[in-house]
């Protein structure tokens, strides 16, 4: 995996992504890159990634190839809006109580308790406006939900919830500690730069 955690700054952009328009959306953008599939081999090109598919295509110019999770180990885009790399593993998840499959996973700090995210694309109603007044009948909007995991040294993957007590029992010993570095700095595990933050202090602890 990428040696370094993402910078913080990236994360308030990749959080502005909630609230813009679908054709923003990076999922639905091509991105110069390279995947490295399941027989080591490399490939670059354009790449288009779609998580609730679990897969990605690359555009090599005269040739689109799809690869699965399945097929992939890992790849890495650059996204010019957000101006940074970013990268995303194939990870076996249990998807039910006792099956495990690969899924893409994003990397957004790296450590000996590594966070990371997966992200979808929503439609969700919301009332007509117009100017500051209601006028009837509800519009639709799109938006990004972010899904957070933590990976483990033993390399297990647990989503997580976004609430105070699973983090803090999750973490063990260094609990108390991260409780206070939270009230201090005021930080909610629910808040993606939080969230980051809070998974720094914990890996520079133990």
């Amino acid at each position: 995996m990428v040696k370094n955690g993402i910078l913080l700054g990236l994360l308030v952009l990749l959080l502005a992504f909630t609230e813009a328009e679908s054709q923003n959306f990076s999922a639905l953008k091509w991105h110069k890159g390279w995947a490295v599939t399941s027989d080591q081999d490399t490939t670059r090109g354009e790449i288009m990634y779609d998580m609730s598919a679990d897969a990605i295509k690359v555009n090599m110019g005269d040739v689109v190839m799809t690869y699965s999770s399945r097929k992939l180990l890992f790849f890495t885009i650059f996204d010019e809006d957000l101006q940074n790399y970013r990268h995303f593993y194939s990870l076996p998840f249990n998807v039910t109580y006792d099956y495990k499959s690969p899924i893409l996973f994003e990397v957004l700090y790296e450590g000996p308790l590594t966070l990371l995210i997966r992200e979808a694309i929503v439609e969700e109603t919301v009332p007509a406006m117009y100017g500051y007044q209601t006028i009837g009948g509800n519009g639709s909007r799109y938006r990004l939900v972010y899904t957070y995991y933590f990976l483990d040294k033993k390399g297990n993957v647990n989503q997580f919830n976004g609430k105070k007590r699973e983090l803090l029992d999750m973490l063990g010993k260094q609990s108390n500690k991260v409780s206070q570095f939270m009230k201090e700095n005021k930080l909610k595990p629910d808040r993606m730069q939080d969230l980051v933050r809070i998974t720094a202090f914990y890996n520079s602890i133990i």
